[in-house]
């Protein structure tokens, strides 16, 4: 089977891939879609450019396209990337997202592409602990939740993080793996990687009550 990944460069489409390896499987591509104004209904946004070294990092080559990121059209880019190439599989790391889910799956099934999520419906805290004790090294990148503030912007998804995340979750009703656009990750290293991702200029952008984490330098590194 010819496996292809939907690759963001956070923690869930990280570790999909991770445990499709696990399994055995040989991920051939690595699949990106960017959106041009930097926001879209399906699509991660934040550092979005940085899947080029990434992919470098996994060692898995990267196929990326352009989107307008409007509702509804920007799966058309997706559905044309996937017909352009020769898979017969494709990994996500969707955990609970009934609307990305439900149209990927349509557009697999017009493609007639097998649709894996490895991650699907599973504890979203356990997930987020077993990335952490498998090595992974992710980074907030993305804060849109109350009680998360400024201050977790660059920070590391660590188990203190997830002991803060903890009380958030308890407080607030949030989703502890930011799977409700809570936050968005970047991850910067992990246990399938065979370089890792070096930040050299970083800058957090804070508007209101949002902000996100721009990386505007980073190198590949050798383990």
């Amino acid at each position: 089977m010819k496996v292809a990944a939907l690759f963001s460069g956070g923690k869930d489409s990280a570790y999909a891939i991770y445990i499709a390896q696990q399994w055995g499987w040989d991920v051939e591509h690595l699949i990106t879609i960017i959106p041009e104004k930097g926001e879209s209904y399906m699509f991660h946004v934040p550092n979005i450019c940085l899947t080029d070294q990434l992919s470098e990092c996994l060692g898995i080559p990267l196929s990326k396209a352009m989107t307008g990121g409007e509702e509804e059209v920007e799966l058309d880019d997706l559905k044309e990337l996937l017909a352009s190439m020769e898979i017969t599989g494709l990994i996500t790391g969707a955990i609970a997202s009934d609307y990305q889910t439900t149209r990927i799956n349509r557009i697999c099934h017009d493609l007639d592409i097998k649709v894996f999520s490895p991650l699907w419906r599973k504890d979203q805290r356990m997930l987020l602990k077993d990335m952490i004790d498998s090595g992974f090294e992710m980074m907030v990148v993305g804060v849109y939740a109350d009680g998360m503030g400024e201050d977790w912007l660059g920070r590391m998804l660590d188990d203190d993080a997830l002991a803060d995340l903890d009380k958030l979750a308890l407080k607030n009703r949030m989703n502890i793996a930011g799977e409700g656009g809570e936050f968005e990750s970047l991850v910067l290293d992990g246990p399938n990687f065979s370089k890792y991702l070096n930040i050299l200029e970083a800058e957090r952008v804070w508007e209101g009550m949002s902000g996100h984490y721009r990386i505007d330098r980073a190198e590949v590194v050798d383990e």
